[in-house]
């Protein structure tokens, strides 16, 4: 989720730099940027966000809300994972292969956890 309401916040109730407000917030110094013209072009000011949701505002500033949003992913079974590799001629590479091929089949998502 983004951080566009605390990046708002922090830059014009508590005056902090992109600098600070991208350490506060552990995201870029760019998405900071980013987030604060968007939040110029569009009119948002940090008054205008306090009384709207997380998901009004980032409407507001991008076209496709929750386009960049991790779907789920298939979780790994680290048990099962260690119990193969100690088999003679198992490899990571084969596991990995046999896990994204039964994610598929199922409709997941490939992830790593």
């Amino acid at each position: 989720m983004r951080k566009i309401r605390e990046v708002l916040r922090l830059k014009f109730e508590c005056r902090l730099g992109h600098r600070a407000i991208a350490a506060s917030c552990a995201i870029s110094k760019g998405s900071v940027s980013d987030y604060l013209t968007r939040a110029r072009d569009a009119g948002m000011t940090w008054e205008k966000a306090k009384t709207l949701s997380d998901t009004e505002v980032e409407s507001v500033l991008f076209r496709a809300v929750g386009w960049n949003e991790p779907s789920a992913r298939a979780p790994i079974d680290l048990a099962w994972v260690h119990g193969e590799l100690r088999r003679k001629g198992v490899t990571l590479q084969l596991l990995w292969l046999e896990y994204t091929e039964s994610v598929t089949k199922s409709g997941a998502r490939v992830g790593r956890s």
